[in-house]
């Protein structure tokens, strides 16, 4: 068993960081406000600063909104590198930018230490499942040293390469999920339109090649009208300025991503910031004057 440090104790970090006390390991944590009573009901330790985490964690993982909130976590006057010592690994499960990233592994392994990120896809329901899908960049040795921690969290775990890979392939994930939730909501808004039962249509769907875990879930969420996250809009809108970014930087056209944006957009304009991302249908709704549910 060994002593772990968790930073970021929100909606997918809590349930991660019981999931860890699940497995028998000693948990050190910090986190902005209150700690959710669900972990320290499982036996963490709560620290007053991530620096007193990372003294008392051999493995420090982080688990945070954006860019800006890894950066503090990691580098502020009480952030994590205040307290690291060499041999220990940092590992950042959150989304953030791939190019950012780099940049701070290198910081991290200037202080004689491993750097891993490793964003999670599966939501609030994978977190609290234990069965997230990992994408980690890294070392190869760094990443077995943690795997018995990703396997306490995840299902699909993956080196894809080096530190930024797992960011990058986390943004790729997040256009699949965008794109395919926008194509869910046109064809059950068409269908409903069409005086077609959506819920049937889904389901019939579900039974031929249209179908994926995006339809079976958020799918539903569009029939039921239950947009309460899960995974919220302007954490959405977050991933896919990271790909939109990227794909300037890199030179590559993303002009359906950059609908999807829009369309996230547009429900952050009417209030919807912190719906679940499925809510996109509601900005195709809003064009149509229609409503699936009606």
């Amino acid at each position: 068993m060994a002593n772990i440090g968790f930073i970021g104790l929100g909606i997918m970090g809590a349930p991660m960081a019981v999931n860890l006390l699940k497995g028998g390991h000693t948990l050190f944590t910090y986190t902005r406000g209150e700690t959710p009573a669900s972990v320290t009901g499982a036996g963490a330790k709560t620290c007053a600063n991530g620096a007193e985490v990372a003294r008392q964690a051999d493995i420090v993982i982080t688990m945070v909104p954006d860019t800006p909130h890894v950066e503090d976590a990691l580098f502020s006057e009480n952030g994590v590198a205040a307290g690291l010592s060499k041999g220990k690994i940092v590992v950042d499960m959150s989304s953030i930018s791939p190019v950012a990233t780099k940049g701070f592994a290198e910081r991290i392994n200037a202080l004689g230490c491993e750097y891993l990120d490793a964003p999670v896809s599966g939501g609030e329901v994978g977190a609290k499942a234990a069965s997230l899908t990992i994408m980690v960049g890294g070392s190869e040795a760094a990443f077995d040293k943690v795997r018995p921690l990703f396997e306490l969290m995840g299902k699909n775990i993956t080196l894809v390469g080096g530190n930024g890979d797992g960011q990058i392939t986390k943004v790729a994930n997040q256009i699949i999920v965008a794109l395919t939730i926008e194509a869910v909501g046109e064809a059950l808004l068409l269908a409903a339109k069409a005086g077609a039962d959506p819920a049937k249509v889904r389901q019939a769907l579900m039974g031929g090649f249209a179908n994926s875990r995006i339809l079976e879930v958020h799918g539903e969420r569009m029939v039921k009208r239950s947009f309460d996250p899960g995974f919220r809009i302007e954490l959405h809108q977050k991933d896919l300025n990271l790909a939109l970014t990227t794909g300037r930087q890199l030179g590559v056209s993303l002009p359906n991503t950059a609908t999807a944006q829009e369309l996230f957009s547009a429900c952050a304009a009417h209030g919807g910031a912190a719906w679940d991302h499925s809510a996109m249908v509601r900005a195709l709704e809003k064009m149509a004057n229609f409503e699936i549910g009606q």
